[in-house]
């Protein structure tokens, strides 16, 4: 699902209304009772509803709510905050249009405004700005958001929470922004919706269908994606009957010092759990043990050194490296370090002390081949040289040392961002707040390292990786709770992954099977 900025989403209304010879008033009816269908479904007439609209087209989508929600029996109270005294001409239409509906509660403020009681029963409809927004909240409008969000009624923001950009909000004003429950974008996500400083003002994300061209969607050029499991089922490949574990590749897992052999059972668990054909965990003598009692499906390779990764290993007959997690930063690490990677010929990924490696010594960025892939969360971005502490800049950051270096740069967190070496990024959809835990990022390393050894593509691999982990995580969540999850736990879970990409493979295989037979 593509990423759309405010232009674009202009740029589909008109394409739209060009395609079916239909007003901007009717486009906007529709995305109306979209908006009021939901709420609807999730709160009764009984609920006390309040629309606070704007003077522009995200105020006429309120006072349309607003309208259809008192044409189905509800309690409505209607705000139009109007200082300016000028409106959108399809926000004075549904003006007129509420207006006529005998006894409605409707009041347009043009000057002093003495706000509503809201109480814990009461549902707050956000219309005062959507993406059109171009400045930061001030004044009366600033004041009206702060009365929303110390409230304690329940807030659904239509299209953007009020006072949120769409894409950098580096110099807003935080207490200028409204704090919703739940928000109701229109057609495609912004980028903002899924940033990890801005979620705080999103609420539960729901992204309403209206209709909107879908030939434009489809010739409209972006750089941000969000990728669902209509996609990535896709990408699975089938599996012979006659393959042998030769077929699926020989990984190498360059992981754990002493004390801490953990990181290397969880990589490398992960990774045979996703079907690579064998392993080999690259790592201190003194793991020896641990390692081939807690995984005997592994195989062990010793570093020269009893306690540390001092030399690296010959990646002859491997088909991917991973390397990085609980190795240590020591000075003969990191010498051994860059030297795996720098005689590295074949698929490479690079975690965790890795990172932490290449953070400390940033001239050796150059010598990471092309295509590797990077996985850091954002505090392992900082140590690597990224200056900024929003979202957004980090983001951007991550893209253009992508692009620079030509590698992959999956940017860990709730919406995970593998960032391509052409600047493109898919956000993923999977994955919840209790995969914030030790050793998930060695799940994942070994996870999306089975796939590089399956002879997968970096992206492909990287796509995969990034959703079955996060869907792992999310059905370990049912069985745990998110309170009371551990890494291991996402391993455990991930044949549920499978089953679940595999189910919709097969399902979809079996319909085109039967319109080719009808044929």
């Amino acid at each position: 699902m593509k990423i759309a900025t405010a232009q674009q989403m202009g740029e589909l209304d008109a394409c739209t209304l060009r395609e079916e010879q239909i007003r901007s008033i009717d486009l906007m009816e529709r995305a109306a009772a979209s908006i009021a269908r939901e709420v609807i479904s999730r709160w009764d007439n009984k609920t006390p509803i309040v629309v606070f609209a704007g003077p522009g087209n995200n105020g006429g989508d309120a006072l349309a709510v607003a309208r259809l929600l008192l044409q189905s029996g509800y309690d409505v109270a209607a705000y139009l905050i109007n200082p300016a005294g000028k409106l959108s001409a399809d926000c004075a239409e549904n003006k007129r249009r509420l207006q006529e509906i005998p006894n409605v509660k409707f009041f347009e403020i043009t000057s002093q405004f003495e706000p509503p009681t809201l109480t814990e029963q009461t549902i707050v409809i956000d219309g005062l700005f959507g993406t059109g927004l171009r400045n930061v909240l001030s004044g009366g409008f600033a004041a009206l958001v702060k009365f929303i969000n110390a409230s304690p009624a329940q807030v659904v923001s239509i299209d953007m929470p009020s006072g949120l950009m769409g894409e950098d909000n580096s110099m807003n004003v935080r207490a200028h922004i409204v704090k919703a429950d739940l928000t109701l974008t229109f057609q495609l996500p912004k980028l903002s919706l899924l940033l990890a400083d801005t979620h705080c003002f999103v609420g539960e994300l729901k992204v309403m269908d209206i209709g909107l061209s879908a030939t434009a969607i489809e010739k409209m050029e972006t750089k941000y994606e969000m990728v669902n499991e209509d996609f990535i089922h896709t990408l699975l490949k089938s599996r012979d009957n006659y393959a042998h574990k030769g077929t699926f590749g020989h990984a190498l897992l360059v992981a754990g010092k002493y004390g801490m052999a953990g990181a290397a059972i969880l990589g490398a668990k992960a990774c045979l759990r996703c079907g690579v054909g064998k392993v080999t965990i690259h790592s201190p003598h003194l793991n020896n043990n641990i390692l081939q009692i807690s995984l005997p499906e592994a195989l062990v390779s010793h570093d020269v050194h009893p306690e540390k990764f001092t030399k690296a290993k010959p990646s002859d007959g491997f088909d991917a490296l991973a390397i990085g997690p609980g190795i240590g930063t020591d000075n003969e690490t990191a010498l051994a370090f860059i030297e795996q990677v720098r005689h590295a010929k074949i698929p490479l990924l690079i975690d965790a002390d890795g990172l932490n490696i290449l953070g400390s010594h940033k001239g050796w960025m150059q010598q990471v081949p092309r295509e590797s892939i990077l996985t850091p969360h954002p505090l392992e971005m900082r140590r690597m040289g990224i200056r900024s502490e929003t979202s957004f800049s980090t983001l951007d950051e991550a893209i253009e040392m992508a692009m620079r270096y030509k590698i992959y740069i999956i940017l860990k967190g709730h919406h995970t961002a593998v960032c391509t070496p052409e600047g493109k990024v898919y956000f993923n959809t999977t994955g919840n707040h209790g995969m914030a835990t030790a050793g998930c990022g060695d799940v994942l390393t070994g996870v999306i390292l089975s796939f590089l050894a399956q002879k997968y593509s970096p992206l492909h691999a990287c796509l995969l990786g990034v959703f079955l982990h996060g869907r792992a995580g999310d059905y370990a969540s049912m069985s745990q709770s998110q309170e009371s999850m551990i890494a291991s736990d996402i391993i455990d879970n991930l044949h549920l992954a499978f089953n679940s990409l595999k189910s919709l493979k097969k399902k979809n295989n079996t319909t085109q099977t039967e319109m080719i037979s009808l044929k």
